[in-house]
């Protein structure tokens, strides 16, 4: 099946998953599928795709999808226990949602929405720096703390404010991504012209594509307005610009970082510092020795060094070397409660999901998150039963089937 075809027109009856006709959807693949066909191609390929070849987001499914549980049989599993603490905070689901930068303009006001339903489903929401929704907003959409993602930037007084923002919004924890000391080169984006110069004949076919998508159009171009990056109001100079900013990114973020910066913020943020994109065992000793109460196993997704390891093979060694000195969590490719089984095994407390929350609300919204998440909630209870563990904490490797 080509992944490409159709416009975003169809209604759930005309879409189509191997084969078969779909009159509800199942798995977060096909909100996947979904997401695609309401879509942009443009915008759709930005959350879908990956760095050069894609050679490391593709190896986060597959070295996923190898490793087998061991089913077991005969064990009362009448309770089951999907809870775990995380930081000083209970969880339902040993799951967070991950930082994706222009979520909101997968949807209206995306970042609003998938927090609401994060709040819903008993698990924290990660705010991306490069969001949609400001801070303030998404703090006015819940109840509860939710977490912020922070790009270290050169204007350090930029820094300093937001992290002040995010302090004052009693953000649960500050998640510092530190794999981003220049942008990865997606060649998905470069094709469709993201941040490109275009001729005027790409333009119109560009703008062709577009169109062919209305009710993303009024969606996000006229129900979502201001389609701003509320975190970065007045920094950027046309905040309403994908263009803009993506050049903005360019001069802005700041490839000089060190550890020494990391002690910088350490000295400004007063609640759980967690590191996202630590792939070394030293450098995960390192965070542990700088301060940082928890680290993300991440390769951003696949979209930065694409000659990367995947996050599952090196979960192990990583889990290993910091011990219980930090909180170790994972992402990349978990599209399913029974991968979030598999990167528990191998020493993941939780699990951050990206891509997945996305293609759910780009499909139907807040309804459509609040979905993905109970989806793999099933899947993960199914999956805790039949390998004959009924808490998250008594999952380990014995559970795998070398």
């Amino acid at each position: 099946m080509d992944l490409r075809a159709g416009t975003s027109d169809k209604t759930d009856l005309d879409v189509q998953i191997r084969g078969y006709q779909m009159l509800a959807p199942a798995s977060v693949l096909d909100y996947r599928e979904l997401a695609r066909r309401r879509l942009p191609r443009v915008m759709f390929d930005y959350v879908d795709g990956g760095a050069f070849e894609e050679a490391t987001l593709n190896a986060n499914r597959n070295d996923l999808q190898r490793l087998s549980l061991k089913q077991k049989v005969l064990r009362d599993v009448s309770t089951i226990d999907t809870s775990v603490t995380l930081f000083g905070q209970r969880m339902d689901l040993p799951m967070v949602l991950a930082p994706v930068g222009f979520a909101g303009m997968m949807a209206r006001r995306a970042e609003a929405q998938a927090a609401r339903a994060a709040e819903k489903a008993g698990i924290p929401f990660t705010l991306s720096t490069v969001g949609i929704c400001p801070i303030e907003e998404v703090r006015r959409a819940t109840a509860k703390p939710f977490w912020f993602q922070l790009y270290m930037m050169k204007d350090r007084g930029v820094v300093r404010e937001i992290i002040a923002r995010a302090a004052a919004a009693n953000c649960g924890a500050l998640v510092f991504t530190v794999d981003l000391p220049v942008l990865g080169t997606r060649y998905r984006d470069i094709r469709n012209g993201f941040g490109v110069k275009l001729s005027s004949i790409a333009r119109m076919r560009l703008g062709w594509n577009v169109v062919r998508h209305p009710s993303w159009i009024y969606d996000v171009g006229i129900k979502g307005r201001p389609l701003t990056f509320g975190n970065l109001a007045g920094v950027v100079k046309d905040a309403t610009s994908l263009g803009a900013l993506l050049a903005w990114t360019t001069t802005a973020l700041d490839p000089s970082v060190t550890w020494k910066d990391l002690e910088w913020v350490r000295g400004l943020w007063k609640g759980p510092l967690i590191l996202k994109g630590v792939l070394d065992e030293d450098d995960a000793r390192e965070a542990a020795a700088a301060g940082a109460e928890g680290i993300v196993v991440s390769n951003h997704g696949g979209r930065q060094l694409d000659a990367a390891r995947s996050t599952i093979s090196v979960l192990p060694k990583i889990a290993e070397a910091v011990g219980s000195k930090v909180t170790v969590l994972m992402d990349g490719g978990i599209r399913s409660g029974q991968d979030v089984t598999r990167a528990l095994a191998l020493g993941a407390k939780a699990c951050m999901i990206g891509r997945a929350w996305v293609y759910g609300v780009a499909a139907k919204g807040e309804a459509g998150v609040e979905s993905v998440l109970n989806t793999m909630k099933r899947e993960l209870r199914t999956s805790m039963a039949l390998i004959g563990k009924t808490r998250v904490e008594d999952i380990d490797a014995s559970v795998l089937q070398h």
